[in-house]
């Protein structure tokens, strides 16, 4: 039975105060190497919350009607895996025929969405909360979309620092982390107006 919480609600928490980045670090590694340019961060936040909505939607279809009936929990890993694969596959194919420009910027990155682990993470807490289609629906859109803040945002701060002087201990990953960790701690502010279990 799904838990009695507003779809807006679990929409609005899922970007601020349950920020897949920046309350659970969940596809750190995208985000940490892609986040060196705007444009190229922009790209592959909108490709990542499209994949999250359309595979949290068909494995909630999939967990519903095919996992759950014959009880077949122990290949729901499988599945939603391969799920995932198909659909960036499919997306890496079309941004390769009409945006051929950011499909090059991204690289080895847009096909490593489907080891994000903020995709899968999406999909098992849907599962483990026990979300109806729509409170699924809205919770991967909320994600991707904080999850596409979280990396425009530390993009644009890392092209503003770019040509900035740092010690030599503050460039590179170390800046990202350092950066992170303050957007977290802003983040929490939020977390007394919305939050989801």
């Amino acid at each position: 039975m799904a838990p009695n919480i507003s779809p807006l609600i679990i929409f609005i928490a899922s970007i601020f105060t349950s920020n897949m980045i920046l309350s659970n670090f969940l596809g750190m590694c995208s985000y940490l190497s892609v986040s060196s340019e705007y444009k190229t961060a922009t790209g592959l936040g909108m490709a990542v919350t499209l994949v999250l909505v359309l595979t949290t939607a068909i494995n909630w279809v999939v967990y519903t009607f095919v996992i759950v009936p014959p009880e077949l929990y122990y290949l729901q890993y499988i599945i939603f895996i391969m799920v995932i694969a198909a659909l960036v596959q499919i997306l890496e194919m079309g941004m390769d025929r009409y945006t051929p420009d950011l499909h090059a910027k991204l690289g080895i990155f847009l096909p490593l969405i489907t080891v994000n682990c903020a995709i899968l993470g999406v999909t098992l807490f849907m599962v483990i909360r026990n979300y109806n289609f729509l409170q699924s629906v809205l919770f991967a859109l909320g994600s991707g979309l904080g999850w596409w803040l979280a990396i425009n945002m530390l993009a644009a701060i890392r092209e503003k620092l770019a040509n900035t002087k740092l010690p030599p201990g503050m460039k590179g990953p170390a800046l990202s982390f350092i950066i992170t960790g303050i957007m977290a701690m802003a983040f929490i502010g939020f977390s007394g107006i919305f939050t989801i279990q």
